[in-house]
């Protein structure tokens, strides 16, 4: 079966889609591994081993352990600052950007942070200083990425405005994953989701420099 783009759903070349499989295949397993044993209790032999392929192959695919895990940081980081880039001649920056937010909550993407299965992965991060150190690496590259595409689009004060949206982004996100961790459903928790991250959106406008 074709695999496409998650988010465009156009379908990729074949070495694309056999790269990509692979990379997710191999993070899947070490998901699989960390939820089950914990995050240090895991090597990335044992991940290789596992997973059918040589250490180097993992490497090849993931430059740190942590990113076994926390796979989706270059993923967040190329979306949100393809938003600005693609947006629509009329749209701004920041439009382009809810609007992607909102895209990703409605399609039960992963970088949305509402699901059911998010309990079992945040209590991983929550155990390991190490992936708790990179999941804060990965949201100042996910503003350092967004920073970039903002100045290309001639913002005023681009490192200003990437840093408050990945702030107010980030805010939303980690207060629905308390909730979350908390017991609550997420099928009860989108709209309200839905509401911060518009209000957040919102705030934004009226502080964009």
């Amino acid at each position: 079966m074709p695999v496409e783009n998650e988010r465009t759903g156009a379908e990729l070349p074949l070495r694309e889609r056999k790269k990509r499989e692979t990379r997710q295949r191999i993070s899947d397993i070490a998901t699989g591994l960390f939820q089950e044993r914990g995050f240090d209790a895991v090597t990335v032999a044992e991940v290789a081993r596992a997973a059918d392929v040589s250490a180097m192959t993992v490497f090849n695919y993931f430059p740190r352990k942590e990113d076994l895990y926390l796979d989706r940081i270059p993923e967040a980081a190329e979306t949100f600052a393809a938003a600005v880039r693609g947006r629509g001649p009329r749209e701004t920056p920041l439009a382009a950007l809810r609007r992607v937010a909102l895209e990703l909550l409605d399609q039960g993407h992963p970088l949305a942070g509402v699901s059911d299965r998010f309990p079992a992965f945040w209590r991983v991060v929550i155990e390991s200083p190490a992936l708790r150190a990179r999941a804060r690496e990965g949201a100042e590259e996910l503003e350092t990425a967004l920073a970039e595409a903002l100045t290309e689009a001639s913002v005023a004060d681009p490192h200003l405005l990437a840093a408050l949206t990945v702030a107010a982004y980030r805010s939303v996100f980690v207060t629905t994953a308390r909730r979350l961790l908390a017991g609550e459903p997420a099928a009860e928790l989108i709209e309200d989701h839905r509401a911060r991250m518009e209000a957040a959106f919102d705030a934004l406008e009226r502080m964009e420099p």
